[in-house]
């Protein structure tokens, strides 16, 4: 498990809160679309706990995939693109 102070989890929890409609699929695909939209297509939404299992520790930072881009969270809970 990925060790994160309490800044990066506060950012973290920002950033889930962004928008609510992540989904999940079996084959592990993220995206987001319309929450109507994405129960008609059988997509569960993400818990906050799967969502933050999806981060990957970075060179000093961590680094989260999120809308096409990648996120970096500084210890001190600075989030930059």
């Amino acid at each position: 498990m990925i060790r994160t102070t309490r800044a990066q989890r506060v950012a973290l929890k920002r950033i889930y809160d962004r928008d609510t409609c992540y989904a999940s699929a079996s084959y592990g695909n993220m995206f987001s679309v319309t929450c109507n939209m994405q129960y008609a297509m059988g997509f569960q939404p993400l818990t906050y706990r799967q969502f933050r299992k999806r981060v990957q520790a970075g060179y000093d930072c961590l680094m989260l995939h999120w809308c096409g881009m990648w996120l970096g969270i500084e210890p001190d809970g600075y989030t930059h693109s």
